[in-house]
């Protein structure tokens, strides 16, 4: 587990395989309640290679000395991460 925030990742391996690998992630909030988001890929066994570039956002809360998950939101797609973003400029511009 965990116990800073740059300890927290999303790489997941199963059977020497690296099956999810992240490739990026900007922390957005530190403290008692941590929020990460990451860019990663999962792997292809079909394939034998690593897909499109995936996005997610999780939020961490510390529980005796060590992060634990309590949510996540994934983005399924660029399209949908593209629309994220320009709501979230339509709304900065409003302020």
């Amino acid at each position: 587990m965990a116990e800073t925030v740059d300890e927290l990742t999303v790489t997941y391996e199963d059977g020497g395989i690296e099956t999810v690998k992240e490739l990026d992630k900007k922390v957005l909030t530190k403290g008692a309640w941590a929020t990460v988001m990451y860019r990663y890929q999962d792997w292809n066994r079909a394939k034998e290679e690593y897909g499109p570039d995936k996005y997610t956002i999780r939020r961490y809360q510390k529980q005796n000395g060590e992060y634990k998950q309590k949510s996540k939101f994934n983005i399924s797609s660029k399209d949908q991460a593209k629309a994220i973003i320009e709501a979230l400029e339509d709304w900065i511009k409003l302020n």
